[in-house]
């Protein structure tokens, strides 16, 4: 449970507020608002002080001195949306992916930490969650088991010491995604270990179980499994809830599920509403051209869902399920002053928001933007090598076919061709992984990627490690010269020209500026990737999941060209 907020001198000065003796900060007054409890709309008036709200009710405060006062006739008043399960690392980094998110009413995430354990030793990273706790918007953690990718270090990474720091700290909720759960299957004990010890400290367990079979999900619930995201279809819906798991609803970039989900749960009439939450599930940047958790209720919304449970999925029921329900989530005495005020309850894009007592949006504007944070704790992604043809050999006779964006299957390579190019039109591709370090590097081909994309390099992966693809090695060397340049990021290379890149400065895996910003670049890399063949949806996708063994059925890793189903590598990295 999050740690004690406001010290004994700042309660006593709250309680002064309702005895007349100190006047609050700000009142919203004639607020018809969403009370989640009784679910239903009510009439009153809302006192804050600083970032607290000290009243709700009919009365107005007997001290206004120097008090801001607010009339809301004819708006409607919500809590501020949470999401529930956010990447915040999918090319925008936590500070601005907030500052973005906020605007349109989203103001807590509960998030991912996984580039923190890949990259930083546990007390810079946890420097960098105390920089982000003083914004006036919320930020809450899950830990993870494992990397979802074949590491030689993971088990450095990911020890009882780092696990337990993690689960020590009030601001991480729960523990997962669980993508590693088929070792639990396996035995392994120490996993189950971490399982345990979460529920012990009141954390709660995320799984990531696509697909998963009834006995299955009876096997992780047994393992302490509390929740799941991975529903694709109606009745795997309605089986998690029939195992009694907490369900979120995913709307991705990849799983654009959530109206069909809606569609289904509302023809078989299932009156589960009210344990269900919302999730966009590390979407990339663009997919949020029109909102974030907002976007959710507005789906919910146009699916015929009553507009208090379209917004409970939103706020309350996330915050009761996560016990975070005294600070968030709910209009009433004692919680933060996150709220979003609306033109009408099927308007859920805010015309105004306040987070923690701060304005951050009035009259439809921007009005306060989060303060930047340090984010020198990662070092800075410097290549200090060269590639050279001889790191260009791909005479291998197992490739990596993509089946979709993130889906790979082994293919038999039957290609004939030079040691420098594939003819455009091919759907095959160079493939080559790097260690941002140099030390190593692994080397294939894929097919399906594109048919004419000649170079293309990227920072941006699983790992952090470098990917390089095309059909012309001096275009694939202009790209991984240019990621050179921009110390990280994408690029893509054609004749001896780069045609759309991304610079992501912070730890070569994240945009360092603004979320509308990237949101352009990321337009125009996948608009030049689509013109040259990219026919899938999501490309940066692509990019993270060409290494994450907690998808089938072939990767490419650290170790090497990896067989996720018989658990070995079919052909190891090369050092260089």
């Amino acid at each position: 449970m999050p740690e004690s907020t406001w010290k004994i001198q700042e309660v006593r000065k709250q309680v002064q507020v309702i005895n007349g003796h100190h006047a609050p900060t700000l009142v919203l007054k004639n607020t018809r608002y969403l009370h989640s409890m009784l679910k239903t709309w009510v009439y009153g008036n809302i006192w804050i002080l600083n970032d607290r709200i000290v009243y709700v009710g009919k009365d107005m405060p007997t001290n206004l001195e120097n008090t801001e006062i607010v009339d809301l006739q004819g708006k409607v008043v919500v809590p501020g949306y949470i999401e529930p399960h956010v990447h915040p690392f999918q090319l925008y980094n936590p500070q601005s992916f907030a500052d973005f998110a906020a605007q349109t009413g989203t103001t807590t995430f509960i998030a991912d930490n996984m580039t923190f354990v890949l990259s930083l030793p546990n007390q810079k990273a946890f420097s960098i969650l105390e920089q982000l706790k003083k914004l006036p918007f919320s930020f809450y953690w899950w830990v993870r088991f494992d990397s979802q990718t074949e590491l030689d270090n993971e088990d450095e990474l990911f020890t009882n010491k780092s696990i337990f720091e993690w689960l020590e700290r009030n601001d991480v909720l729960l523990g997962g995604e669980l993508t590693g759960w088929p070792r639990l299957l396996r035995g392994d004990d120490l996993l189950l270990y971490w399982l345990q010890s979460s529920k012990l400290k009141g954390k709660k367990v995320e799984g990531h179980l696509p697909g998963a079979s009834d006995k299955t999900l009876a096997r992780m619930k047994l393992f302490g499994v509390d929740g799941d995201h991975e529903s694709m279809t109606v009745d795997e819906v309605e089986n998690r809830i029939l195992h009694g798991y907490a369900v979120t609803l995913r709307h991705s970039s990849i799983r654009p599920d959530l109206p069909q989900l809606l569609k289904g749960i509302i023809e078989k009439q299932l009156n589960i509403f009210d344990h269900l939450m919302m999730t966009t599930d590390g979407s990339t940047p663009s997919f949020h051209q029109d909102g974030v958790m907002d976007k959710c209720i507005q789906i919910a919304l146009d699916a015929g869902v009553s507009p208090i449970d379209a917004y409970n999925m939103a706020s309350y029921n996330v915050a009761r399920y996560y016990n975070i329900s005294h600070l968030h989530g709910f209009i009433g005495t004692g919680r933060f002053a996150t709220l979003n005020i609306l033109k009408d309850e099927y308007t859920p894009n805010p015309e105004a928001v306040l987070s923690k007592g701060v304005w951050l949006k009035r009259s439809s504007k921007k009005v306060h933007a989060l303060p930047k944070i340090d984010w020198s704790s990662f070092e800075p992604f410097a290549i200090d090598f060269d590639l050279s043809d001889e790191d260009f050999q791909f005479s291998m006779p197992i490739g990596i076919e993509m089946v979709n964006d993130v889906i790979t299957k082994p293919y038999s390579i039957n290609l004939h061709f030079n040691k420098k190019e594939i003819p455009l039109g091919n759907d095959q591709s160079y493939l080559l992984l790097i260690d941002r370090k140099g030390k190593w590097r692994v080397n294939t081909m894929l097919k399906g990627f594109a048919t004419h994309v000649k170079g293309f390099a990227s920072s941006y992966s699983n790992t952090g490690e470098i990917i390089v693809i095309g059909k012309n090695v001096e275009d694939m060397k202009l790209a991984f010269d240019e990621l050179k340049k921009m110390n990280g990021g994408i690029a893509l290379t054609e004749n001896n020209e780069v045609v759309a890149s991304i610079p992501l400065t912070i730890n070569g895996t994240l945009y360092d500026g603004d979320v509308e910003q990237l949101i352009e670049y990321e337009i125009q890399l996948k608009s030049a990737l689509k013109e040259r063949g990219y026919h899938h949806t999501d490309a940066i996708y692509t990019l993270l999941f060409l290494q994450s063994t907690h998808l089938p059925y072939i990767r490419i890793t650290p170790s090497g060209l990896y067989d996720v189903m018989k658990k070995n590598v079919l052909l190891p990295a090369v050092m260089r």
